[in-house]
């Protein structure tokens, strides 16, 4: 198999994993080196099933000695194996960026024999890269769980950002549908490099050239869709995670169906990416609004609206709280108001000091007034015939095309019936539920 059919079969593979970011890290190449990372992020081109990328994402080897129900490389499924070789993945990647193809490298990899002998022949691969070539730009590897720490710290001093994947929400969906993984095999390289990254971030204060440990931080990855786990139940474990490991990014995947198996969604049932997009919109509430997931869902409700925001969801749950004086409410009020995002408040506090701010100059501010004015005030007024409607509200706060998905017709309901329907949300708006 000569490296152009290896290369197909192992970038292919690897377009499940979702972590092509802006790399976080700043570094310039120095005597004798090429490429820079940059933290604002690297160009974008586009992967075959769609996906805006910015490096060069593929596996190792895709012969994986494992048995994950919800991979595709998974040692029981029936499909086209292949390896690289540490030399011919380095050659192929200073090549690409050499005739600026890439502006970096997302290196994964399936189980090849055992996880230490996979991470070895990854911190091989990464040592002519960094040391042959002198290639200083981006690299974001992932640990591979069960690996020894050694071998993870070696990994950790090459790349920029590492990732673990935790990838089923709980220890009874790895079991079911990962049994050669446990909680225990994920968590561990993840306070590692937690650890890790800590220690060189205590000894650069100290001192001016300390060699740096995956500076960019770290990342998971979760599948959404493949088990009845709820949403509540995954924005619990990213908090979790954000807090107990400083993480960089939750990265939340639609499962995808990859082949016929009971234990996992048929094949005619379709990517779940509405409710990925509302975990990353939760996801962005935790990390940048000050919000909780007990705030955002609870037991009794443990998964997101699909046609409302989960911001817009949870003003509507507490209709108590609003309307708030756009001239005094403090920072922390204003954050959670639809419609001003995180540079709308800043602007608002800015611009307050100076003046006392009308509906007029929230519009020039960038507060986006279709949603917010059903929860502001402006020196004590609202909107000027401003409807109350719950039709109306309910048409304002769902998004264009969140509003064709809606269900019209008694047939279309029938489709729907795991859902909430239009006159479900019109009820809880006008509080009848």
């Amino acid at each position: 198999m000569d490296i152009f059919e290896k290369l197909q079969i192992l970038a292919d593979s690897a377009k499940y994993d979702v972590a092509c970011t802006s790399s976080g890290s700043d570094r310039n190449a120095g005597g004798g080196q090429i490429g820079n990372a940059v933290a604002c992020g690297i160009c974008h081109s586009f992967s075959a099933d769609g996906r805006c990328i910015s490096l060069l994402k593929v596996l190792m080897s895709n012969a994986c000695v494992y048995d994950c129900q919800y991979c595709i490389n998974r040692v029981s499924n029936d499909v086209k194996r292949a390896t690289f070789t540490p030399r011919e993945l380095a050659e192929l990647t200073i090549n690409f960026y050499k005739r600026n193809y890439i502006e970096g490298l997302f290196l994964s990899s399936g189980v090849i024999k055992n996880p230490d002998y996979t991470c070895e022949r990854m911190i091989e691969t990464l040592k002519i890269l960094r040391t042959e070539y002198g290639f200083n730009g981006y690299i974001h590897a992932k640990a591979i769980p069960g690996a020894s720490d050694v071998l993870l710290t070696k990994l950790g001093f090459l790349v920029d950002r590492m990732s673990v994947n935790i990838e089923l929400p709980s220890e009874k969906s790895l079991a079911l549908l990962a049994p050669d993984k446990s909680k225990a095999s994920i968590i561990r390289p993840m306070a590692l490099i937690t650890e890790k990254i800590q220690e060189r971030s205590t000894d650069l204060v100290k001192y001016r050239h300390v060699e740096r440990f995956a500076p960019a931080g770290q990342s998971t990855q979760v599948i959404v869709g493949a088990t009845d786990d709820s949403d509540f139940q995954i924005l619990k474990l990213s908090a979790a995670l954000y807090k107990k490991f400083q993480l960089r990014r939750v990265f939340y995947s639609a499962y995808i169906p990859i082949g016929s198996n009971p234990l996992l969604p048929s094949l005619t049932t379709k990517p779940p990416l509405l409710r990925e997009h509302r975990l990353y919109q939760a996801d962005w509430l935790l990390r940048f609004y000050g919000f909780s997931a007990d705030e955002l869902l609870d037991e009794q409700h443990a998964n997101f609206n699909p046609y409302i925001d989960p911001k817009c969801n949870w003003a509507l749950n507490h209709m108590e709280l609003f309307p708030v004086e756009v001239n005094q409410a403090p920072r922390e009020t204003l954050l959670r108001v639809p419609g001003i995002g995180v540079n709308s408040v800043n602007r608002i506090l800015i611009a307050r000091r100076l003046t006392k701010l009308g509906f007029a100059d929230l519009k020039k501010i960038g507060v986006v007034l279709k949603r917010a004015q059903y929860f502001i005030t402006c020196e004590g007024k609202i909107t000027q015939g401003l409807q109350f409607n719950p039709n109306h509200i309910l048409n304002t706060l769902i998004s264009e095309k969140c509003q064709q998905l809606l269900p019209s017709t008694p047939e279309q309901m029938s489709l729907f019936q795991d859902q909430i329907t239009r006159e479900d949300v019109v009820k809880c708006l006008s509080g009848q539920i």
